[in-house]
């Protein structure tokens, strides 16, 4: 019986026993084995560019006859400069300094004990995602660097990518003498697969999805194996009075419309009634192609506005579409973030350094920015190389989650001979 004709929990089980056995094949190879591996499937994505482009376009063509949005488009779109950067990132992630076996904190006991907690593997690392083919790199590389085994189940829009990158992968890892189960793609699309990875409690250690809100929706609502979230990025930019004009012009048009349809992208902005310049930042969005939506006093400032409504506010558009809000001041868009921020990336351009500070201290998403675009919301410009996702909840990981994120601890006792009384 082959892969295609098991059941969904079939398929997961089998899947699940191969990376469990996978995982402890990692244990004993060395970091330079791992880090030789990640070297070997850069090279591999290179070298098979041609084979991955091909593979693209066939998801590409398929795409758009499905009627895929432009923005999912170009999420999902490929060609030699964005392989040549996917790969540059499984190259940073070899490079990146270790963590496993990082001595966390340790403790002396009175009574001679040596406790130490240090950093080890999450174990199987289940990866359910949408689009994005480079994700497959990604979060294989940043598993692998950290001892986990990855099971990845892509979108079916992307299958043909996700396959073609998924076989340059393995190639480099197995030719470092890896385990190539240490990274496996589930190879059908059919949706049971993820409700079977879903409640393969015991067998997949952790599950992060990747995705819209109805994806996450699922996962958050049926599994019964851990979840790092990773939920949608309604971003918001917060224009206080005391913005240098010509930066808050190019930063707002930057973080909404450099890529409009990445996590990052600014959904929201809220301009300060004090800042002298709201004309000019809404015309800058409109000149360059976006549709602007906004308050009654946003729509006073230019007749090309049309209203925003109450949906507006809590919208991912991944587009070219913005909405505007004006305010009174610094608290009333701290309370308008809190009514609608999905705790990803929130930032405010501003000359005032306190009302920055009381900004940074006072909004409670996992990243929070002054003066900079929410475009940087991105493990690769955080240094961390590859990310596997943004996580906006509170427990373990936060933020970009990369190499420590996807680790945990154990504890290590050591004794000379200690009895307890």
């Amino acid at each position: 019986m082959n892969d295609l004709t098991q059941t969904p929990e079939m398929l997961i089980g089998a899947m699940a026993a191969r990376a469990r056995q996978a995982g402890i094949i990692l244990a004993q190879a060395s970091d330079a084995d791992k880090a030789r591996g990640l070297e070997l499937a850069a090279q591999a994505l290179r070298d098979k560019t041609d084979a991955i482009v091909r593979a693209n376009a066939q998801d590409m063509e398929n795409a758009a006859a499905n009627g895929l949005s432009p923005s999912m488009l170009d999420r999902l779109r490929l060609d030699p400069a964005r392989i040549d950067s996917t790969a540059a990132g499984v190259e940073q992630v070899a490079h990146l300094p270790n963590p496993l076996g990082e001595v966390i904190d340790e403790t002396h006991r009175p009574n001679g004990l040596l406790l130490q907690r240090v950093r080890v593997p999450l174990g199987v690392i289940g990866i359910i995602y949408e689009s994005r083919p480079n994700v497959t790199a990604d979060a294989a590389a940043l598993c692998l660097r950290a001892g986990n085994a990855a099971i990845l189940r892509g979108g079916s829009e992307a299958i043909e990518s996700n396959r073609a990158i998924h076989a340059a992968m393995i190639e480099g890892i197995g030719a470092a003498g890896l385990p190539v189960n240490a990274i496996q793609l589930v190879p059908t699309t059919d949706r049971a697969a993820v409700g079977a990875m879903l409640r393969a409690a015991g067998l997949i250690d952790l599950i992060v999805p990747r995705g819209g809100k109805s994806l996450v929706a699922r996962v958050q609502e049926e599994a019964r194996v851990p979840v790092l979230a990773h939920l949608d990025g309604m971003n918001t930019t917060y224009v206080h009075a005391s913005a240098d004009p010509d930066m808050a012009r190019e930063l707002v048009v930057n973080a909404k419309m450099r890529r409009t349809g990445i996590c990052g992208a600014t959904e929201t902005v809220l301009l300060d009634a004090a800042y002298p310049a709201r004309s000019e930042i809404v015309a800058a969005l409109l000149n360059a192609g976006c549709a602007v939506r906004g308050d009654a006093a946003v729509q006073a400032l230019d007749p090309r506005v049309t209203p925003a409504n109450e949906e507006d506010w809590d919208t991912e558009y991944l587009e070219a579409i913005v909405s505007i809000a004006q305010v009174s001041g610094l608290d009333e868009a701290i309370a308008h973030i809190a009514a609608h921020s999905s705790y990803h990336t929130d930032a405010i351009i501003a000359e005032d350094s306190s009302a920055a500070e009381r900004f940074l201290n006072a909004v409670d998403s996992a990243i929070v920015m002054w003066n900079a675009s929410t475009q940087f919301a991105d493990g690769g410009e955080f240094g961390l190389g590859a990310e596997i996702g943004i996580s906006t909840g509170r427990l373990h990981a936060r933020g970009p989650v990369a190499l420590e994120g996807l680790t945990t601890y154990k504890w290590i006792v050591r004794g000379t001979g200690q009895k307890r009384p």
